[in-house]
């Protein structure tokens, strides 16, 4: 199974200047973990995570004050739509990721999360089992 089977393609995308408390509720109401961070100044993406989140109100931060931009992940691992599953975990093992976001030439066009992974892998284990029980 591929990244492109299994990814979001309704992606969160918001600017650095979202303050903490703004990418929480749009996060919270979507329901989901991640959003993209396009800034327009810099053309480059980033990814801000429930845990970025997490981490700022933990050490005391305003979310109402803190930006996207402070917090976001720059350093990113990008995934291609082309990508086995077991790639993009593998990468997301070797740097401690919880999301992905998915590239093609043209940007991004998606983000996999281990959650839609584990999704996707369930019932392919589960009728391994059944298989060789």
């Amino acid at each position: 199974m591929l990244v492109r089977d299994a990814m979001s393609t309704v992606v969160l995308t918001i600017g650095p200047a979202h303050t903490l408390r703004q990418a929480a509720r749009l996060m919270s109401a979507r329901r989901i973990g991640a959003a993209v961070v396009l800034d327009p100044d810099t053309c480059g993406l980033g990814i801000l995570t429930e845990r970025d989140i997490l981490n700022s109100v933990g050490a005391g931060q305003d979310p109402d004050r803190e930006t996207a931009h402070a917090h976001t992940t720059t350093d990113v691992v990008f995934a291609a739509p082309e990508w086995t599953l077991d790639e993009a975990a593998n990468a997301m093992s070797r740097g401690g990721f919880r999301h992905l976001i998915v590239l093609d030439d043209q940007g991004p066009v998606g983000v996999v999360s281990v959650r839609d992974i584990i999704r996707c892998w369930a019932p392919l284990r589960a009728r391994e089992g059944a298989l060789s029980a």
